[in-house]
């Protein structure tokens, strides 16, 4: 016979203070979090290197190759995703996890090693699959420790990892760049072997202190969702990507991939109506607080992720400023949100999640209309800094927030497979939201034509001293002439581009912040929508014998 809904010996088993044991698994899901999400953002650092390090000649690689390593990487973590929900059901989620770890170590391991381009790459896809297990994995495991009462702030220390990898990835690849040559090894190697004594760490740390699993297996796979549903979602987000390379949507190299994955997809919706199990179960949709939440995470991830990619760009074409400089200056974002974070994950728990989150994303929409307004002379600390702190403290009020309010409408059994879509949503929005930004920025810098006339000018002049040779060739650059014409001393020229070249490569950048200023007014008029009464949980609605969360004492 099932037990009541809200059984209170159930209820018992999560007090509503944190304790140690909680805490302990709260470690476990961050460390490993911490190892996926810097790995999105590390590499990217590491492309000039990869260019002339594994180069076959003396010839670089074109950048279109080496982009490979990020493109393979988010791929595979997002062809995982979905199998996640079904494989943490069925084998439970300690192996999982441990699983995932050391399919992450065994890949960055031989990412390190990796002689060449096509190996790397290669490597790149093992390590992505282990990646993208660990945080769909870790949510569940932290939605089942910490039970209704305590969920939202277990979330929040969830989403720290989430917050800081952008920030602290950039940082740390600069640094191991610049100084790690250590045993020989090319400096970017040590990139990847750095996630060898964390992923180590894990292990040990998981296998001691992740409850032992209980799992009856009674469900197969489904293999005809698999079939679609991965392959879809890869080619579809690989169109996605290829937008800012191709410069266009038209292109058949974004429309192809991302026709056929979109049809797989839909291909997918139809037939996930059919099985009991389907792969990733579309019929949580129906929950409205369910679905209501997933949308303004959708909008708020293409909208805030969008716009992160922008700054460290500015900050290094724009101002000038060294990778890590740039990754420095994005601290004061990640300070404002470990300020709301801890306070918006306690209110959470106890005030409605539709009295929380729209006050997050308000501050993020003013720090973007903020930004609509930079130049390349913006004062850091008097406009650039307080508006990146602005976002941040929305930041820490919004994205845990509303992953807490999607897991509490769900019952106990149906967790796995709500937080497996909410990172299919997240990842999906995301390269929605850098795709945009990349075109509309680089559409931002063709529309200044001084921007590649100066650059084509400084490659031609170089080395031509003769001022009557100098004229013939300022006549085939007219931005760059009409610069020179308003001079009176000619050793100011290259003072005077570079003036115009950044003032126009800001205006680009600030009329980009439009569209993710826009994007988050959206998001806030969806999420007037969310509950504005206090949620109740329904992790508990089910008997212990039906996949109850795991009890911990």
């Amino acid at each position: 016979m099932s037990a009541p809904a809200h059984d209170p010996s159930l209820l018992e088993q999560y007090p509503p203070t944190i304790d140690a044991a909680v805490l302990k698994i709260a470690g476990v899901v961050v460390l490993g979090s911490i190892m996926a999400i810097l790995d999105i953002t590390v590499v990217n650092v590491a492309l000039p290197h990869f260019q002339t390090d594994l180069a076959p000649g003396e010839t670089p690689l074109a950048y279109s190759t080496v982009a490979w390593t990020v493109t393979a990487y988010t791929l595979a973590l997002a062809s995982v995703i979905p199998l996640t929900g079904w494989a943490a059901d069925r084998f439970g989620t300690k192996r999982l996890y441990l699983l995932a770890i050391a399919f992450f170590v065994a890949g960055s391991t031989l990412c390190a090693f990796a002689p060449s381009i096509e190996l790397l790459i290669g490597a790149r896809v093992v390590q992505g699959l282990g990646g993208g297990m660990l945080m769909p994995l870790g949510m569940t495991i932290m939605t089942r420790a910490a039970g209704p009462a305590r969920i939202g702030r277990l979330m929040a220390i969830l989403g720290v990892p989430m917050l800081l990898g952008p920030i602290g990835g950039p940082i740390l690849g600069g640094w191991l760049i610049d100084n790690a040559h250590w045993l020989g090894r090319p400096s970017w190697t040590w990139i990847f072997l750095i996630n060898l004594p964390i992923g180590l760490i894990a292990l040990v740390y998981a296998s001691l202190v992740l409850p032992k699993d209980h799992t009856e297996p009674s469900e197969s796979i489904d293999l005809i969702g698999l079939l679609l549903m991965s392959p879809g979602l890869a080619l579809f987000l690989y169109g996605v990507s290829s937008i800012p390379e191709a410069g266009t949507v038209m292109a058949t190299k974004v429309l192809a991939p991302a026709v056929v994955g979109a049809v797989l997809i839909a291909a997918f919706a139809w037939w996930s109506m059919k099985p009991q199990h389907p792969l990733l179960d579309l019929r949580l949709l129906a929950n409205r607080q369910f679905s209501v939440a997933a949308l303004t995470m959708f909008l708020f991830a293409a909208a805030f992720f969008g716009g992160l990619l922008l700054m460290p760009t500015y900050f290094q074409q724009v101002r000038g400023e060294s990778t890590m400089a740039a990754g420095l200056l994005m601290a004061p974002q990640g300070i404002g949100a470990l300020v709301t974070m801890p306070i918006a994950g306690a209110l959470v728990d106890r005030y409605p999640v539709g009295r929380i989150v729209p006050a997050g994303i308000a501050l993020i929409t003013g720090g973007m209309f903020a930004l609509t307004q930079l130049t390349d002379e913006s004062s850091y600390w008097g406009f650039v800094i307080p508006a990146l702190f602005v976002m941040g403290l929305g930041m820490g009020a919004t994205m845990m927030p509303l992953m807490t309010s999607s897991l509490k409408a769900l019952t106990g059994a149906q967790v796995a497979r709500g937080s497996t879509m909410l990172n299919i949503t997240q990842q999906v929005a995301s390269s929605f939201g850098v795709a945009i930004t990349s075109v509309l920025l680089t559409r931002g810098f063709n529309q200044h034509p001084v921007i590649g006339q100066a650059q084509a000018f400084a490659e031609a002049s170089e080395g031509v001293s003769d001022p009557s040779a100098l004229q013939q060739l300022l006549a085939t650059f007219p931005e760059i002439a009409d610069i020179a014409a308003g001079l009176s001393d000619p050793g100011a020229l290259g003072g005077a581009i570079h003036s115009a070249v950044t003032s126009a490569m800001a205006e680009a950048f600030a009329s980009t912040y439009w569209v993710s200023a826009f994007l988050c007014l959206a998001t806030l008029v969806v999420a007037a929508f969310l509950p504005r009464k206090r949620e109740a949980s329904h992790m508990l609605d089910e008997a212990p014998q039906e996949d109850a969360p795991v009890v911990l004492h």
